[in-house]
């Protein structure tokens, strides 16, 4: 399928959930800043098809669409990013002079400040409720998974990678999901507090991870030699 088809299709499908009542779509493109590995001919070709989506997007030809492209800054400010496609650079462009607390979340680009306990905290008790909403044993799992125990577990994760708050997102949505969450739903005798200790297996952290761990002893750290 072509670029034309896909974006005939994009605009049938959202005319198929507005007749079924829904309010529109988000799309993400993540991660995008793959596009600078790539061969140049494939880089530019990439960045075109991005200001060409952009722009029918900001003509209404897609009611209903919010188009979320989320990038590392350099590639928003890097020569092999956006700054690459004058037209598609200044169609994002936005001053990020000012102070971070007054950023404009209207702003065609958005700044995403990094994790700390309190955020990571945050999207723990999130992800817990939207589960506990379709679980067996909603109020099993509201309770024995209260506020307190998430930001334990948040700050125990985030401890095991060394206090680096930024990499640990992931391992303890994982922990929270299917060795706090599913056991509570699955197990009426479960307690998390009393059953469950952490463990991290290198076999299960991404090579950034597994950096950030502290070393248990001096055989556990790696020489290049």
């Amino acid at each position: 399928m072509d670029h034309f088809g896909a974006l005939s299709f994009l605009q049938g499908l959202l005319v198929i959930l507005r007749d079924s009542g829904h309010p529109g779509l988000l799309l993400v493109l993540d991660e995008v800043e793959t596009l600078q590995r790539v061969r140049p001919d494939v880089r530019d070709k990439g960045l075109n098809a991005l200001r060409q989506f952009t722009d029918e997007v900001d003509s209404g030809r897609f009611p209903g669409l919010y188009l979320l492209i989320t990038g590392t800054p350099a590639f928003f400010d890097g020569p092999q990013g956006i700054q690459r496609l004058a037209p598609l650079a200044q169609r994002l462009n936005v001053d990020f002079a000012t102070d971070a607390r007054f950023d404009n979340p209207r702003a065609v680009q958005i700044r995403l400040p990094g994790f700390d306990l309190l955020k990571l905290g945050q999207v723990g008790r999130n992800i817990r409720d939207l589960f506990a909403q379709g679980a067996a044993e909603k109020n099993r799992i509201l309770a024995l998974s209260d506020d307190g125990y998430v930001d334990d577990l948040a700050r125990s994760v985030t401890g095991n990678l060394g206090g680096k708050v930024g990499i640990a997102p992931r391992i303890f949505l994982r922990k929270l999901v299917s060795d706090v969450l599913d056991r509570i739903d699955q197990f009426p005798d479960f307690n998390p507090r009393e059953h469950y200790a952490l463990t991290l297996k290198e076999s299960d952290l991404t090579e950034a991870e597994r950096n950030a761990m502290a070393a248990s002893s001096v055989n556990d750290i790696a020489l290049n030699l």
